[in-house]
């Protein structure tokens, strides 16, 4: 489309629905000859030929799965990414059997920072917000979170890890390989509690 997004760039959408994030650039930088609705949907699937092909976990993403699965504890998604994006990382990752409940924001009126995909995935856990932890690696997603009543556990990439805006979130992790029950226990889920975790 004639735009050039360098990590800046790609920062100020992350987490946002994948037709939040093309409405963004359309409105500053208008393009011609493909509607935004087609580019929507070409960069959706290539995302998903990505995520079939070279997809891998973040350090300690499969480890925390585990540790809910020890613990009794369900696990869901709740992305901003549309369906078949969501199908390729489960599939990929050798989760699927693992997640109780994945729901994505492509159903919502509206995306995150919304809360609308967190509550919706809570309800179909049959679990209260209140009584789910959401760990999120964006900003919008961490305010979708939050105001869903979840605790929120934040794992920042590197770069905006010190910002001092994630000083709502409930704990700020540097990976997931620090979450563990002494971080759960921390948030008010002690080992061996019914604490679902979103």
């Amino acid at each position: 489309m004639g735009l050039h997004l360098d990590e800046a760039d790609v920062r100020q959408t992350m987490g946002l629905r994948i037709d939040d994030a093309v409405r963004h650039w359309y409105v500053r930088h208008p393009w011609t000859g493909t509607s935004p609705a087609a580019v929507e949907q070409a960069v959706t699937a290539r995302v998903a030929e990505l995520v079939e092909a070279e997809g891998a976990p973040l350090p300690g993403a499969l480890d925390a799965v585990a540790l809910c699965r020890r613990l009794d504890l369900p696990v869901a998604v709740c992305s901003g990414s549309y369906a078949v994006v969501i199908e390729a990382a489960l599939a990929r990752l050798g989760i699927a059997a693992d997640v109780a409940v994945w729901h994505s924001a492509e159903w919502e009126p509206l995306g995150k920072p919304h809360p609308g995909a967190y509550l919706t995935t809570a309800a179909e856990l049959g679990v209260d917000p209140t009584g789910c932890v959401a760990v999120e690696d964006s900003f919008n997603g961490a305010i979708s979170a939050k105001a869903a009543r979840m605790r929120v556990v934040a794992v920042p990439e590197n770069a905006a890890r010190d910002s001092a805006r994630w000083g709502f979130c409930d704990a700020v992790l540097a990976s997931l390989t620090e979450f563990d029950e002494t971080v759960l226990a921390a948030l008010g889920g002690a080992a061996g509690t019914n604490f679902p975790f979103g």
